[in-house]
């Protein structure tokens, strides 16, 4: 049985060896450091960030690959060499992930990728959040590719506004060059790579103002990382200058060409090569990966078997031409020599500081060497040339650290021998088939089990008491002796800690040590470390926590380290309170640290046991539901607003909640009391909000709880998937209303069938309009003559295969007098090959990408301008991210024009909104994004819109 929540009480330190009949899996790779660094580095983090950085957890499940026999095969590879390359893109899914797996997993690099915004401004091919919603989604997405990729993680702070079709626009939007710049040349600065590799080219190939945008920086990134006097802000901080040695730009042929002349490029390499540890090519591998960013439409992407190339081309170096006689290279890392045994050379005349550093260094890269044939025969013999490893490289370190090597080179120099000690760690735990699980206990106690998903301690907040409980198995074949288990996070949270004098466990058993915290009054929240205050205007993040500014969210709070060794006690200092410096003596080579972040298990509806990373929360959420509302200037009666209250605290103290209106409104009632006393609690508070003269404009609606002397105004929910980490999205508890003087016929029956996803039917019910949403799968029992109006939702085509097979019936709606209101669809291919219009017409990928592009109106004296709104020039002023997209550019004459704009240098695209007449109805295409611009409350993309749905009335 596990040690009670009561047991905690009355004692300082529980522990229990436990047989177990199979062996936990191991964990992965895990960050390494001596106990005194890791807190030091807590206590310092917030004045010396730069030069110790945050570096992000994976508070996942290993994949298979990183476990057992495999895994340690992948470490060993990954000691044996020095080499770290960096790559930068500029948006989600535009990594090479074939390369990135190749240089990662096939040859043991150690790689980054910077990709320069988290994809917010791209369409949501799985539901319809759009902007930061999205753009955190598609960070647990990427980060989930990452982890087959075998790469590290970072952003930028710019943000994706939309498609651009030049860089001049992107820089303008991204307010320069330097924003994005500056948070290249810290990563770079930070990470140290040996070569930079740009995705992209930086010219016009690229095909996007935000990838070609990319290549430019890259290339000023290259040298100015290594100019002190670029950035020197960060110089002050503690970064030191970094010049890497080679850059390569991609897309020298073509994205993803499969062929490319001689001339044009430095490097093939090939990622369809198979790698016996993976069982499948380096590229399909990576693909596994890529198929979890599924908002970009990858879940059904594969990769056949066979050859796949991909091209690089060298543009700058420091170093002497590596090329042969036909200027190409074999590998990125031509001319450097990237061995253990090569750090010493590396370090010119000042390696003489460092006694024996050579000597020490080939004897390191011996043990490897010995430890990487074991584990062809038998991983468990692996452990002790590891060990030595270990040992050897802890010392060399401490004598790194004080010798007077000049600041670049000792940096230089323990950036690798630390990210060695990492993985020698990493080796030593698989080798010896030692895991450990560090979990927060249900709120009933350690002895309760598992609770289900809504019970779990996902989320604590200020008073909150749990248990932490750290389990080590021991899966090798000797005994362990359990020399310590501690706690890094905030100190001032942990009421109990283990303090025992020591234990052995035997092969098979577990050791397990508890932790009681409380939340204490005052703490920082679970939230990322920027935000932007309106997403869909702020082209760039402010940044709210500077140490965590580039990483893809701040790490897990708490981390759980337990030191152990084969050969007995040593002479070790126990004291958790705080740690203080120790090194390992005793006999070499025969101790170990593994280290592993805390997660909360639970069970979810299927039985599963998922486990998702410890969050700080407020002890109120607050949200106003819908987040945006639409009130027409016609409208005198009062308008309700709801307010969602969530607790997330058993013992909340009750409160009152109240609206804060704009001057002359009013809410009824004044307040409310709120009494919700138990996590997971839910209650909505209804007000009626009297607007006071409308006219038209933007206005908030704000809700604050009061509770306990503290106020609570803003709302938080959970970002996740069953395949994603989590993480959360916090909002202000306001409704952004828009005050639109928008007139809507009565009685106009409207029937939407969703698309992908989409929030215009909550829009157009907002304003008065009579919306029924038609499911997809019901179209064909569905009477559609009880709709003046039809409309397909955005990418209703490419993603509800009932409306490909009904769309005969919907053609016959319209000749028998209804309107249909087609929105884009991105399948260009399938939908002109499905002839789906009621005349010939060819969708394409034409786009708008300038949402200030002048609008002209090609048929003024068409109704669709005049009824039941005039529509003038002003009604396309204050669009938000773009025009339109996937408009037609052919169509039959049957058709007629409406509208017509461009981008700036471009010809006219007059296939964003097109109007014909069949049978006794109306059909009409729209690529214009009125999906951005409704829930936006953009006045004159709602007047268009509403005249769009007005055709007919009164049904057929």
């Amino acid at each position: 049985m596990l040690p009670t929540d009561a047991d905690l009480d009355s004692t300082q330190m529980i522990n229990r060896n436990r047989k177990v009949s199979s062996p936990d899996p191991p964990l992965g790779h895990r960050v390494r450091r001596s106990a005194w660094k890791l807190c030091l580095g807590l206590v310092l983090s917030s004045v010396a960030w730069a030069q110790a950085p945050a570096r992000p957890f994976r508070p996942v499940d290993p994949l298979l690959q990183d476990t057992g026999a495999a895994g340690l095969k992948q470490m060993l590879l990954r000691l044996q060499t020095t080499a770290r390359l960096m790559q930068t893109t500029a948006h989600p899914d535009d990594e090479d992930g074939g390369m990135l797996t190749l240089e990662s997993r096939g040859k043991g690099a150690s790689v980054l990728l910077l990709t320069l915004n988290r994809g917010e401004g791209g369409q949501n091919k799985v539901g319809s959040n759009l902007f930061d919603v999205l753009g955190v989604l598609r960070t647990l997405e990427l980060t989930a590719s990452d982890r087959y990729y075998g790469v590290e993680q970072r952003f930028t702070r710019v943000a994706d506004f939309g498609f651009s079709k030049s860089p001049e626009e992107t820089f303008e939007k991204w307010k320069g060059h330097d924003i994005a710049l500056s948070d290249m040349v810290r990563v770079i600065r930070t990470f140290r790579p040996d070569v930079l590799v740009s995705r992209f080219s930086g010219t016009s190939r690229d095909g996007h103002g935000h990838h070609e945008a990319a290549g430019i920086l890259t290339r000023e990134a290259f040298r100015a990382a290594a100019d002190a006097n670029r950035f020197p802000e960060q110089i002050k901080e503690g970064l030191l200058p970094w010049q890497a040695k080679k850059l390569y730009v991609g897309n020298v042929c073509g994205f993803m060409a499969s062929t490319c002349p001689a001339e044009n490029y430095t490097l093939r390499l090939n990622s369809g090569a198979t790698d016996p540890v993976l069982g499948m090519s380096y590229i399909q591998f990576a693909m596994e990966g890529l198929r979890h960013q599924l908002s970009q439409g990858a879940g059904g992407w594969s990769v056949e078997p066979g050859d796949r190339f991909t091209y690089y081309k060298l543009v700058e170096s420091v170093l002497p031409p590596t090329a042969d006689k036909d200027g190409h290279e074999k590998d990125f890392f031509d001319g450097i020599d990237t061995s253990l045994a090569g750090l010493a050379p590396r370090l010119g005349e000042e390696e003489k500081k460092v006694q024996g550093l050579r000597t020490e260094l080939k004897d390191i890269a011996e043990q490897i060497k010995t430890a990487s044939a074991d584990a062809e025969k038998d991983i468990s013999e692996t452990a002790k040339p590891l060990f030595d490893v270990l040992q050897k490289l802890d010392s060399l370190i401490l004598r790194t650290e004080k010798s007077n090597l000049n600041a670049s080179t000792k940096e230089e120099l323990l950036t690798v021998l630390r990210e060695k000690e990492e993985q020698a760690e990493a080796a030593v735990n698989l080798a010896m088939n030692v895991s450990l699980e560090a979990t927060v206990a249900g709120p009933r106690g350690p002895a309760a089990g598992l609770p289900r998903e809504q019970d779990a301690l996902t989320v604590v907040s200020p008073g909150q008491n749990f248990t932490i409980i750290v389990k080590l198995h021991n899966g090798s074949k000797q005994p362990l002796w359990i020399e310590n288990a501690s706690l890094h996070g905030p100190q001032d949270w942990i009421r109990t800690a283990y303090k025992g004098d020591g234990t052995t466990i035997q092969p098979g058993e577990d050791f397990y040590a508890n932790f009681a915290l409380r939340v204490p009054p005052k703490v920082s929240y679970t939230r990322p470390a920027v935000h932007r205050n309106d997403p869909e205007r702020d082209p760039v993040y402010t940044v709210d926590d500077a140490k965590y500014a580039t990483l893809p969210f701040p790490p897990p709070l708490f981390r759980a380290q337990v030191n152990y060794s084969i050969t007995g006690r040593r002479d070790l200092n126990l004291a958790i309170q705080p740690p203080k410096p120790m090194r390992l003596k005793g006999t070499a080579g025969s101790g170990g640290r593994i280290i592993s972040p805390v997660l909360v298990p639970f069970l979810d509806e299927k039985g599963v046991e998922p486990k998702r990373p410890l969050a700080v929360a407020p002890m109120f959420s607050v949200t106003l539901e819908p987040g945006a509302q639409v009130i027409p200037v016609a409208n005198g009666s009062a308008t309700m607003v709801r307010v969602g209250v969530s607790c997330n605290f058993t013992g909340a103290p009750p409160g009152t909640l109240r609206l804060e209106v704009p001057s002359g409104w009013r809410a009824e009632p004044d307040k409310l009391l709120v009494e919700l006393h138990r996590r997971g609690e839910r209650q909505d508070f209804d007000f009626k909000v009297f607007p006071g003269s409308l006219k038209q404009g933007k206005a908030e609606i704000r809700a604050v709880l009061t509770a306990a002397g503290a106020s609570f105004d803003e709302g938080y929910s959970m970002i996740t998937r069953p395949d994603l980490d989590s993480f959360y999205y916090y909002q202000p508890a306001v409704q952004r209303v828009s005050i639109v003087d928008v007139k809507v016929r009565k009685n106009l029956k409207v029937g939407y069938i969703m698309g992908a996803g989409d929030d215009i039917p909550t829009v157009l019910k907002q304003i008065g309009m009579g919306v029924t949403i038609i499911p997809a799968e019901k179209i064909s029992s569905e009477n559609v003559k009880l709709y003046d109006t039809i409309v397909l939702g955005i990418r209703a085509y490419d993603t509800q295969k009932e409306v490909a097979a009904n769309n005969k019936k919907l053609l016959d709606y319209v000749s028998a007098g209804g309107t249909l209101l087609v929105q884009y669809n991105t399948g260009v291919s399938d939908f002109n090959s499905g002839h789906f219009t009621p005349y010939p017409a060819q969708l394409s990928r034409a786009r708008v990408s300038v949402e200030e592009a002048p609008v002209e109106i090609l048929a003024p004296d068409d109704g669709v301008f005049h009824s039941p709104n005039q529509i003038t020039d002003r009604d396309f002023e204050g669009w938000v991210q773009e025009r339109g997209l996937y408009f037609m550019d052919q169509w039959d004459s049957n058709f007629r024009a409406l509208l017509a704009c461009h981008d700036p240098g471009e010809q006219p695209q007059k296939g964003g909104l097109l109007e014909a007449g069949y049978g006794k109805g109306t059909y009409i295409y729209t690529g214009y994004a009125f999906f951005r611009q409704l829930p936006a409350g953009v006045p004159g993309a709602i007047r268009l819109y509403v005249n769009l749905l007005s055709g007919k009335e009164g049904g057929q």
